[in-house]
């Protein structure tokens, strides 16, 4: 059985569902790997409008695996191996798929289920928009465990997400918070009942791909480029050349021209 399953259930809507439900959808290396490669292949797809990212069972992703004493004497380093060295790598593997997600040409919209905490906190986080089940819990927990809850991505996105000072709260305290909580933070667009997360998932995709696919991915990419800019200037040149570029795709004739005859624009694949 494959740990990532993957599910057009609209054309150009894709529902890639973490696939390990008897352990909460850990993330375990395999799986994370397998993520990574759906998402390279869905993000080359020009087919591909949105995805959504949920989790199969009773939740979206527990966070690392924790693993028997077999596994984990087996995942240990070779003899010659710097073990810090064997541990970055490691981290470095999950952490691409975070980035990946961030960096995708097209919208990732999480459907939360359930637990999403540690590195599933993170994954969400990750995410370009958030809708949560009723069942949701979101936490930063890293800290509970002793080690610090700066960890991937949870610290560059959680500020920007809810502000450094609530975010400063959750982070230090490492508590789990439902989905109530999580919306009235902002960290979540809507909450609804445990088994119709996907499809207001799917209705947001809907509305994100009436527009093109080229000012969705532009508008995606320098959103969050811009968050991080230095000044207003920085911001505004990568907008000015955004906007130029986008203009002259031929983008914005199609809509006249859609908007003309009264119906939609026929826009171009990426």
């Amino acid at each position: 059985m494959s740990d990532v399953l993957v599910e057009e259930a609209e054309p150009g809507h894709v529902v890639v569902t973490l696939n390990r439900p008897q352990t909460l959808n850990a993330m375990a290396l395999s799986m994370v790997a397998e993520l990574h490669d759906v998402l390279s292949e869905l993000n080359a797809s020009p087919a591909v409008r949105t995805v959504v990212l949920t989790g199969a069972g009773r939740g979206f992703c527990s966070g690392a695996e924790i693993k028997s004493a077999d596994d984990a004497r087996r995942d240990q380093p070779r003899p010659d191996q710097n073990k810090v060295a064997h541990l970055l790598g490691q981290q470095e593997a999950i952490v691409k798929v975070h980035e990946l997600v961030h960096r995708m040409r097209v919208p990732v919209i999480a459907a939360v289920n359930g637990v999403a905490v540690g590195g599933g906190f993170s994954l969400s986080l990750a995410c370009d928009i958030r809708v949560a089940a009723r069942s949701a819990r979101f936490g930063a927990v890293f800290i509970r465990h002793g080690i610090s809850n700066a960890d991937m991505g949870t610290s560059y996105f959680l500020p920007r997400l809810v502000g450094a000072s609530r975010a400063a709260e959750l982070m230090l305290t490492g508590r789990v918070f439902d989905a109530e909580e999580a919306r009235d933070l902002g960290l979540v667009v809507d909450v609804v009942d445990d088994g119709t997360v996907v499809d207001r998932a799917l209705a947001t995709a809907r509305q994100v791909a009436e527009n093109s696919a080229l000012g969705v991915w532009m508008t995606k990419e320098t959103m969050w480029q811009t968050i991080d800019a230095p000044s207003l200037r920085h911001a505004l040149d990568m907008e000015n050349r955004t906007q130029i570029m986008c203009v002259g795709s031929g983008e914005l004739e199609r809509a006249f021209a859609g908007f003309k005859d009264g119906g939609r624009p026929e826009w171009s694949r990426l």
